[in-house]
């Protein structure tokens, strides 16, 4: 069987596009599979491999809180963080004004009150 450069020249129809595509795929697949186990079969051979073993856990462990928070938290409600800031502007204020209170000048003292 004669091989064909990189481009196109010499391939049959759809058919055997497929299976050439399906080939490559597998051989993708094996030496990445092949590579997977050379190092597994390293790390199994280490002395230390619980502790790394726990040591990713917990880095999993972390991921996935990450991963929830970033994502299964909804944000609080736009009118709610605007009413908030308004009750700690109103606070703010009340705080500044001292003596004369939350209703200012008029109200409870019975000066310029309403009648």
């Amino acid at each position: 069987m004669e091989r064909t450069r990189d481009t196109h020249e010499g391939v049959g129809g759809p058919g055997e596009q497929a299976v050439l595509l399906a080939a490559g795929l597998a051989d993708l697949a094996v030496t990445t599979v092949g590579a997977a186990f050379t190092s597994v079969r390293g790390l199994l051979r280490r002395s230390d491999t619980a502790e790394l073993a726990a040591g990713a856990e917990q880095d999993l462990i972390a991921r996935g809180r990450l991963a929830l928070d970033r994502y299964a938290t909804a944000p609080p409600a736009h009118l709610e963080v605007l009413a908030r800031q308004v009750i700690a502007q109103r606070d703010g204020d009340a705080d500044r004004d001292g003596d004369r209170g939350r209703d200012g000048d008029r109200g409870r003292d019975g000066d310029g009150g309403c009648a």
